[in-house]
């Protein structure tokens, strides 16, 4: 792709609504395919047959087709939020606790915190997002109202909220979590109280947002660090394009490698069954349908990604 320097030039070529129909034509042709998040009970009713896609352009322009305005649970996506939080805390000291290596393994592997020294691998593995939730709440007064507000701000939907049912079904089943974080803590890497840590955990996780909302939350990433939608400077532009190169390759866990190759565009998933994308200097995009594939990404929503670069050439590569 040429360097991007005019977001309405580089998108004037291209039919963006035709575009993202024939995508969603071709999706909803391969419905079924794919598994549900079953091992969460409430992600295990949601109906497979579901699909939606939003893009919003740093020009303004918003594109949505199908189900793109169905709220869902967002998942290990709000990993990309709780890091950005982290980041402007902590600094740089964050990557003393935390690396910012592809995991290799399945999210939840305990399997590298034996020989790392209780180190995870990256932010966007659940070993890592529960050090996160340590760090923001060892600097936030009101940690998940801050999450909240960070949320409602990057997405403009002042009715973000937690889906209690969500949160409950995953507090009531995150043995492998609780194991994590125990693990973890017996290193010295856990400040605070374990059930805090996995309460805040639980509650970034069970946000329920539309990919419209999901598409707006991460445009500052595509900006350079900067949100149009709140107007504001939500992180320096270096964190920018370090959150940008870690969800590059770390974003879609063990399956990163073959994410960049298909799509080429830094971008996080999450086991609800949405991801996330930015086309930097561009727009952001959010994909959301249930079915997902065995590493723990939504299979047909990466389809429609790999698609739409496929179509307008726009990748980072």
């Amino acid at each position: 792709m040429a360097p991007i320097s005019d977001t309405a030039n580089v998108l004037a070529r291209h039919d963006l609504p035709g575009i993202l129909a024939a995508i969603n034509a071709e999706v909803r042709e391969r419905f079924g395919e794919g598994r549900v998040a079953d091992y969460i009970p409430m992600l295990g009713s949601v109906p497979v047959d579901r699909f939606g896609m939003a893009l919003v352009a740093l020009d303004g322009q918003v594109h949505c087709v199908g189900d793109a305005r169905e709220p869902f649970s967002v998942q290990s996506v709000s990993k990309v939020h709780s890091l950005t939080l982290a980041l402007e805390v902590a600094g740089a000291e964050l990557w003393d606790r935390v690396g910012r290596e592809p995991s290799g393994v399945p999210f939840n592997s305990l399997v590298q915190l034996e020989f790392e020294g209780g180190v995870p691998r990256n932010p966007l593995i659940n070993s890592g997002a529960l050090v996160v939730a340590d760090v923001i709440l060892s600097h936030y007064q009101r940690p998940r109202e801050a999450l909240l507000e960070f949320m409602r701000a990057r997405s403009g939907n002042a009715s973000v909220g937690v889906d209690r049912e969500v949160f409950a079904s995953e507090k009531q089943t995150g043995y492998r979590n609780t194991a994590l974080v125990n693990f973890i803590r017996s290193f010295g890497n856990i400040h605070n109280d374990i059930d805090a840590v996995l309460d805040f955990y639980y509650a970034q996780c069970s946000l329920e947002m539309d990919c419209l909302d999901l598409a707006r939350s991460v445009l500052f990433l595509a900006d350079e660090g900067h949100c149009p939608v709140s107007g504001v400077g939500v992180t320096r532009p270096d964190r920018a394009k370090r959150i940008n190169a870690v969800m590059l390759t770390c974003g879609t866990y063990d399956a990163a490698g073959d994410f960049a190759f298909h799509v080429g565009l830094p971008a996080k998933s999450g086991v609800g069954g949405g991801i996330v994308a930015v086309v930097p200097k561009v727009m952001s995009l959010c994909v959301w349908s249930p079915g997902l594939d065995t590493k723990g990404n939504s299979l047909l929503g990466g389809y429609a990604l790999h698609r739409f670069t496929e179509m307008t050439g726009l990748s980072i590569f």
